[in-house]
């Protein structure tokens, strides 16, 4: 499953892994309505498989959120991922229009809260993952706390990224895994270059879960990225007086320090100071693939990795 990363997951990527077997989802979180059609109609040109459109309530102007909900349902989207609050409401009304709801959460409070309101799917968000973080566990302990009570399915995120990290989570009872970084680091993804070349020298100690990138988000919520001169300090003066410069432009818009846009294919200015993405797996990742041979790459050690195990004494 193609983690909804918003700016990085839009309709190439999310074709080029349904095509290649996997689950597509847009990353669409505080995108304009006209952008979300745009995205899904130009992801349906290339491909018929089923996908999902990745939103964030909490994060979103509930007048935008309004309006991307009423496309969506226009549009017929057969799935929604949402993340962070569970919003009960918004997960019934999806449900009541046979939209299927997945719920990405990072605790148990969540996936039950997210369960009961009717979400068919649960991602398991591990401490290891990428991005906004939810909770503080990671994900092998995560998956062995919510497997066992959970009545729909578990997919795994966090420090997925390789075949044997696949088998591990599968052995757990997680019936998928939610993958980033791995997706990000291909050549269908709408991410800078200079994003993909830092997370394929990083080592998974090379990444930072901090509270540095909180500006355009509601609240001061950690994330995991690279290491930069953000992360180090070198603009903590400016970040203790709430002064955040422009420091780039994509989409056609400004980018300012310590927002938590990350730099698309089209961004220009100081790129190593945007938020640089990536999770604990990324060490894991050495080569820059198309999405099907990432996939495949996966799978097929995946499967490498299952036969050693059954054929051991």
């Amino acid at each position: 499953m193609l983690a909804g990363m918003g700016g990085v997951a839009r309709h190439r990527l999310a074709a080029a892994v349904c095509q290649a077997g996997g689950f597509g989802v847009l990353g669409m979180v505080r995108e304009p309505v006209e952008r979300i059609r745009d995205e899904v109609l130009a992801l349906r040109h290339l491909t018929d498989k089923p996908f999902a459109v990745n939103l964030i309530p909490a994060a979103t102007d509930p007048a935008l959120l309004h309006q991307q909900v009423h496309t969506c349902l226009n549009l017929q989207v057969p799935f929604v991922v949402l993340f962070w609050d569970v919003d009960s409401a918004l997960i019934r009304h999806l449900v009541s229009e046979g939209i299927g709801v997945i719920h990405q959460v990072g605790s148990r409070w969540d996936a039950e809260l997210a369960i009961d309101a009717g979400a068919e799917i649960i991602i398991a968000q591990g401490w290891e993952a990428g991005g906004h973080v939810r909770g503080q566990i990671g994900t092998l302990s995560l998956l062995a706390e919510l497997v066992p009570f959970c009545p729909v399915p578990v997919v795994a995120s966090g420090g997925i990224a390789n075949g044997r990290s696949l088998v591990a989570a599968l052995a757990l009872g997680a019936q998928g895994a939610s993958l980033g970084s791995a997706f990000l680091a291909t050549q269908e993804a709408n991410a800078h270059r200079h994003h993909q070349q830092r997370l394929l020298n990083a080592e998974a100690g090379d990444t930072v879960h901090c509270r540095h990138f909180t500006r355009n988000w509601h609240e001061p919520a950690p994330v995991r990225v690279l290491r930069s001169r953000v992360t180090r300090g070198e603009y903590d003066d400016l970040r203790h007086v709430r002064i955040s410069e422009i420091i780039g432009e994509q989409d056609g818009q400004p980018v300012y320090l310590f927002s938590t846009d990350s730099p698309l294919a089209d961004a220009r200015g100081e790129v190593d100071d945007m938020a640089l993405y990536a999770g604990q797996s990324c060490g894991q990742i050495q080569q820059l693939l198309s999405a099907k041979q990432r996939l495949n790459r996966i799978i097929e050690e995946a499967a490498e990795t299952l036969t050693r195990l059954t054929s051991a004494p």
